[in-house]
């Protein structure tokens, strides 16, 4: 039986990286923080199948604890401080979180697990201000200190996997959204605002810069990479996205439009929202994954979109 550790276990992906390993059979082992009991609202249907461990990114001895207790033969590095804009009020925090804790990790699985196939989330957000065509080796240009920090983990992986001979494989994913999005994200706010408007509940919602474009994808399907890279033969860095990009205000028309709505009748914009600085247009060019291990988006931007719209409705009804 493959045992796997997730760390991060309780976001997003998380949720969705440990369904999709029980439905196969894997033992799934969770890091969660000690004492933190917020957040298991994603999980709460799988915790009878899963093992939770108490670790924290930024204790050293925790994540060494919990790799040799899981034992694991997959480990997916997913925690960080993920939020961009609370990264620019938290820049010390992120850093310790996103970056060196990745950092952390991996000294643990090079310890207590060496052969173990590791996953590391990078990001898009890595590029930041480059300009023209974007590859897996970059170049890199973080306008952030959350980007700042993922680069930093980034760098640290394929470091591991090139000085240590470790199974270690990045993947440079671009948005990815689902129902299971936080609030702190535009798409779930957007979704939300919505369902809410529709049922008479608000009038408005505010949003910073409208302008600002991002290639969106359907977040399950960004799990089914993940799994695809740490089990192939050969680890390598690969670009997760859907090759399309599209901007806030496409978003909100799409969402309005699932519930018959205008977009621009609820949306402001609030020069209060606007970031320090913003990534330029970037998309995911997934032609090297697709051609080494057949991998492809399935779900596209409208799709997404009605989907999330639509589980923000069934919330409201109490379905």
């Amino acid at each position: 039986m493959k045992r796997a550790l997730i760390t991060g276990i309780t976001g997003q992906d998380g949720s969705y990286l440990a369904e999709r390993l029980l439905t196969e059979g894997t033992a799934v082992f969770g890091l969660v923080r000690r004492g933190s009991t917020d957040g298991l609202q994603r999980i709460a249907h799988l915790t009878d199948d899963i093992t939770l461990l108490d670790g924290d990114l930024l204790d050293a001895g925790s994540l060494l604890r919990a790799v040799e207790e899981s034992q694991p033969s997959e480990v997916y590095n997913l925690a960080a401080q993920s939020f961009v804009g609370r990264s620019w009020r938290e820049p010390v925090h992120t850093a310790e979180v996103t970056g060196l804790g990745a950092l952390r990790m991996l000294e643990a699985v090079r310890f207590a697990a060496p052969d173990a196939h590791v996953y590391q989330a990078s990001t898009s957000e890595m590029y930041g201000g480059t300009k023209g065509r974007v590859t897996a080796s970059g170049p890199f240009h973080p306008r952030s200190p959350y980007g700042s920090a993922k680069l930093f983990a980034h760098a640290s992986a394929v470091n591991y996997r090139e000085s240590y001979d470790m199974h270690v494989s990045c993947g440079i994913l671009f948005n990815h959204e689902s129902p299971r999005r936080g609030m702190e994200f535009v798409t779930k706010k957007v979704a939300r605002a919505a369902a809410r408007i529709k049922a008479g509940l608000d009038h408005t919602v505010a949003l910073g810069n409208l302008d600002a474009r991002r290639d969106w994808g359907w977040a399950p399907d960004f799990v089914d990479a993940m799994v695809s890279m740490v089990r192939a033969e050969r680890p390598e860095d690969y670009v997760i996205g859907t090759g399309v990009s599209h901007s806030v205000r496409d978003l909100c028309e799409a969402a309005f439009r699932a519930v018959d709505l205008d977009w621009q009748e609820h949306v402001v914009v609030d020069q209060g929202l606007l970031r320090p600085a913003d990534v330029d247009v970037l998309v995911g060019d997934y032609s090297r994954v697709e051609e080494a291990l057949g991998w492809r988006p399935t779900v596209t931007f409208d799709e997404m979109v009605s989907r999330m719209v639509q589980h923000e409705v069934a919330a409201l009804r109490g379905a």
